[in-house]
């Protein structure tokens, strides 16, 4: 084999290799050098293959009173017409509002000191001869032991997170005790970066206020994403050479 030949296997099995480990994410990401990113097209929820639908404890199902003429439906928050999402496909808007921080700090210091002499002046008229038995030692000064000890530690932590932003979101599913399943996605392109916000989670219609919005810390089993993609998102992040070093090497 050529030495020209020898160099394209070795550069198109290095290829493969690096194909192999980044999946379909490193196609798409090279489909995409020189343009910007491409927004993904309104679809389905629940067409997604990654989506399941939601199974929770119910309780026993009951069925209203029925009022004798009367004009006020049970669970209406309106006279004529209640204006909240209570159907599937009903949407909502989902006020997003994280302010969370935290602070630790640890300190530990301990400290120990000790110190022993013995000696032995008289010991039967034989202490002068124990500088010839023991080389440089005296009866007054035939044992001496000093010990010290210390430990010093220091942590400290901190963290801030803070995400402020209203996002419509869409009622795939409606469980048997009147919860809503709701899901929702949202795509943002400036010049050559991609920014991204989804929501899933379950509601419950009570929740809901008169202009059919919800905070987001009402919302149960909540996954809240917020992150991107783009030119600014690849210098911050390792090249996978980098993060494979970093995976595999032991030191």
């Amino acid at each position: 084999m050529s030495r020209k030949s020898s160099f394209s296997f070795k550069a198109a099995l290095l290829l493969s290799a690096t194909a192999s480990i980044s999946g379909c994410n490193f196609f798409e990401r090279m489909s995409e050098v020189g343009e910007q990113p491409k927004i993904s097209r309104i679809q389905d929820p629940t067409q997604a293959p990654n989506y399941h639908p939601v199974s929770m404890p119910m309780p026993a199902p009951t069925s209203p009173p029925n009022g004798t003429n009367s004009l006020w439906r049970s669970g209406s928050r309106a006279f004529f017409k209640d204006q909240r999402a209570t159907e599937i496909g009903d949407i909502l808007t989902v006020a997003i509002s994280i302010n969370e921080s935290g602070s630790l700090s640890n300190k530990t210091s301990t400290g120990t000191t000790g110190s022993e002499a013995m000696g032995v002046p008289n010991f039967f008229g034989l202490e002068s001869s124990i500088g010839k038995v023991f080389a440089g030692s005296t009866a007054s000064s035939l044992v001496s032991v000093n010990s010290s000890s210390g430990m010093s530690g220091t942590g400290t932590s901190a963290r801030s997170e803070q995400v402020t932003i209203n996002l419509a979101a869409t009622v795939t599913q409606k469980l048997p005790n009147g919860n809503l399943v709701i899901a929702g996605k949202q795509e943002l392109r400036v010049n050559g970066d991609l920014r991204e916000l989804s929501v899933q989670g379950i509601i419950r219609i009570e929740d809901i206020s008169s202009l059919n919005t919800i905070t987001s810390d009402k919302i149960a089993e909540a996954r809240i994403v917020y992150g991107g993609r783009g030119t600014l998102a690849d210098v911050q992040q390792p090249r996978y050479g980098q993060q494979i070093f970093d995976t595999i090497a032991p030191f």
